[in-house]
């Protein structure tokens, strides 16, 4: 696992910044001392790491920005507030251009201590690994992101590591 985290740090153009989001963002979402652009971050996030069309990607970041500024705060505080995963989801899913998937990459950013974003690659990295069963699903629901996030949590602690760390080497071990 250190190899590909090492890996990790030395290929994928967001390390550094991912690094000082993980350490920067949490207190930010929390308190609702952030601006538009902090509350883009994580869709930005989340899709400029996929390969997806430049189109599809900007209108997918775009269908975010139809938000108001004041449903951004209050859906991102609400997250960092609930006692339970549906409830973060929940308060973040209630926003436009948001599922699951981006949904994970803002808890990802708002508590990088317990979640991890979730997609494709990902999951199909923890099931080669022979730690979840089937394919990765189009449109993953709470359920199946619970699923998955069980299974990087199981990984982290069977190797005495934090999930950030594992989902790194999860991104390297998968193909896109």
């Amino acid at each position: 696992m250190d190899e590909l985290v090492a890996e990790y740090e030395e290929r994928e153009p967001f390390d550094l910044v991912e690094r000082e989001h993980v350490e920067t963002v949490p207190g930010a979402f929390e308190s609702g001392d952030f601006g538009r652009r902090d509350a883009e971050w994580p869709v930005q996030w989340y899709y400029r790491r996929r390969s997806l069309p430049d189109a599809d990607r900007r209108a997918a970041e775009e269908r975010f920005l139809d938000n108001r500024y004041e449903a951004m705060v209050d859906a991102i505080r609400g997250a960092a507030a609930a006692d339970s995963l549906d409830g973060k989801l929940d308060s973040l899913t209630a926003l436009h251009g948001v599922g699951v998937p981006v949904a994970s990459a803002f808890l990802a950013f708002t508590h990088p201590d317990a979640y991890v974003a979730v997609g494709k690659r990902e999951w199909n990295a923890l099931r080669a690994a022979g730690e979840l069963d089937g394919a990765p699903p189009d449109s993953p629901t709470a359920g199946d992101y619970e699923r998955y996030l069980d299974a990087v949590r199981r990984v982290a602690d069977r190797t005495d590591r934090d999930v950030w760390t594992v989902y790194r080497a999860l991104w390297r071990l998968a193909d896109d």
